[in-house]
């Protein structure tokens, strides 16, 4: 009978090169998407499938995580006496999120390596793999479908995207078979990154795995691959070439909405999808939009 998924891995080590120097000092995972870190976009989303226990995989600089999601006693206070009530509820509403903990990466070896740092926390379960720099729009329940496929395959699961054929060379790209259900396939092979002309597909591994525990023995035994680092791709693709081991690996594939935070313009974009669907921005940021748009060449 398959688990119960409870426990989200959420991987936080990288170093944000690409946003030099904002994130000199600060991680990237807190860069403000509106009025949120990127990092609460992406524990809601666990948390909203049911995941309450998070572990973060970090690094070195990134205590501001774990202080996010701890109390701050004298800003609660201040608030309180001032009747900021508002503001007090979004302070306290990320300190009571999940149960998050946190755990060193140490040296930085790659995606495999980190989501390998979590056997100990993890034990003999299930468990959900949340990449930092994707988020998923909360009106579609990517993770859920993931999770209800998991517990009914009792398999590994990912998430696939089409993308231009002309990018997928920058993507993990997997090879799949149609199932009986739509939008379901069976993944028979994956690739990181293959040269370009050399894809098998145009459908992409997206930033949201549902992994059963016997990956933590593959990886273990994955040698380094693409960048001298241990590549989670590798350790998917041992158990797709085997549908005996751990039950193979499946993929939803996603057609929502999808916002990008791992390069700055794509961030950029991120933050205006959102903001204009607000209702508290939405009805003043459109107008301002539509005529600024209209200006440029």
């Amino acid at each position: 009978m398959a688990t119960v998924v409870t426990k989200a891995v959420i991987p936080a080590a990288g170093l944000g090169t690409r946003f030099l120097p904002a994130t000199k000092a600060m991680p990237k995972e807190m860069l403000p998407v509106v009025d949120k870190p990127a990092i609460q976009y992406v524990v809601e989303e666990a948390v909203a499938a049911g995941l309450i226990d998070v572990l973060m995989i970090t690094g070195r600089n990134k205590s501001a995580l774990e202080n996010h999601f701890d109390r701050v006693g004298e800003l609660e206070e201040a608030l309180q006496r001032r009747g900021d009530i508002d503001r007090l509820n979004k302070v306290t509403y990320s300190s009571d999120l999940a149960e998050v903990h946190y755990l060193r990466q140490g040296d930085p070896l790659g995606l495999g390596h980190a989501v390998l740092q979590a056997k100990m926390h993890v034990g003999d379960q299930p468990f959900a793999v949340l990449l930092g720099d994707d988020l998923i729009d909360e009106r579609d329940p990517l993770l859920r479908t993931m999770l209800k496929v998991q517990s009914e395959k009792n398999a590994t699961v990912i998430a696939l995207q089409e993308v231009d054929p002309d990018h997928a060379h920058l993507y993990g790209i997997a090879t799949v078979e149609p199932t009986d259900r739509e939008d379901v396939v069976r993944v028979t092979g994956l690739v990181e990154k293959p040269e370009a002309g050399t894809e098998p597909s145009n459908l992409a591994i997206i930033g949201r795995y549902v992994l059963r525990p016997e990956v933590f023995e593959v990886l273990e035994a994955t040698r380094p691959g693409q960048g001298g680092e241990i590549q989670l791709t590798d350790a998917l693709q041992t158990l797709a070439a085997d549908s005996e081991l751990a039950g193979g690996v499946y993929g939803v594939i996603f057609r929502g909405r999808r916002y990008d935070t791992g390069d700055r313009l794509d961030y950029i974009k991120a933050i205006v999808q959102l903001a204009v669907e607000r209702e508290d921005l939405g009805p003043e940021l459109r107008p301002w939009l539509r005529e600024f748009s209209a200006g440029l060449d």
